[in-house]
């Protein structure tokens, strides 16, 4: 995976973000964005997938640009909690999106969204309503519900944050299976220990600007006070 973000700007009407940030990386597979609550890596996550608008600047990733519906076709995005449908079960969530957005029939949607659904132990739910489900099954769905449309590149925007530990590794342990199934993602998270495992590169975000990054050894040897400081918090 290539990146290239040239002198980023995000203002938040008289809040700047981000000032003039530019990133260079090349042969990067799993990116990890770390930092403290209010350092601004939810914010670049949103902006490196597209979903929100920059002020200033370009982002290209694999040569495109981000933002553009070729780019936005291409992605998948899981929020901190569920963002599932919650008048839809579990299967139409999924074939819905494929029906409207990938112009498949229902038949073969139900087809497709079943065989993932077995894939990841969670066809025995496929009949209930996003309320019937724990927390961890719901981002379950949500992250297969991506790989239903064929998502390139998949966004986590602290995917566990609303969980207890058993259903934080229940879907830790999915992102894990995304990563031998070959997978690029950005993903941002307070689990230090999981980033070390699955990601190659790792980027410290604090106060809207990138104060270190590296690949994942960087978490054993931080070389600024900043992140340190955030490691010793957090471990």
């Amino acid at each position: 995976m290539k990146i290239e973000i040239n002198n980023l700007t995000k203002k938040y009407d008289a809040e700047v973000v981000f000032n003039d940030v530019s990133l260079n990386l090349e042969d990067v597979e799993a990116v990890a964005l770390i930092g403290k609550s209010g350092s601004g890596k939810s914010t670049l996550l949103r902006l490196l997938s597209g979903i929100e608008s920059f002020d200033k600047g370009s982002i290209f990733i694999n040569d495109d640009i981000v933002g553009t519906r070729d780019f936005k076709d291409k992605i998948g995005f899981v929020f901190q909690t569920g963002s599932l449908f919650p008048h839809k079960t579990v299967l139409d969530n999924i074939v819905l999106i494929l029906e409207k957005i990938k112009g498949f029939s229902r038949e073969e949607a139900i087809e497709k969204v079943e065989g993932l659904l077995k894939k990841f132990s969670l066809l025995e739910h496929k009949n209930k309503y996003p309320y019937m489900l724990s927390g961890g099954q719901q981002q379950r769905v949500s992250i297969v519900r991506s790989l239903a449309v064929d998502a390139e590149l998949f966004f986590f925007d602290e995917p566990t944050s609303a969980l207890d530990p058993v259903l934080t590794k229940e879907v830790l342990d999915m992102i894990k299976e995304l990563r031998i199934l070959g997978k690029k993602f950005f993903i941002v998270t307070h689990e230090i220990a999981f980033a070390k495992n699955v990601a190659d590169y790792v980027l410290f975000i604090e106060e809207g600007k990138i104060k270190e990054q590296g690949g994942v050894e960087i978490l054993d040897h931080p070389t600024t006070d900043a992140f340190r400081g955030f490691l010793e918090q957090v471990l």
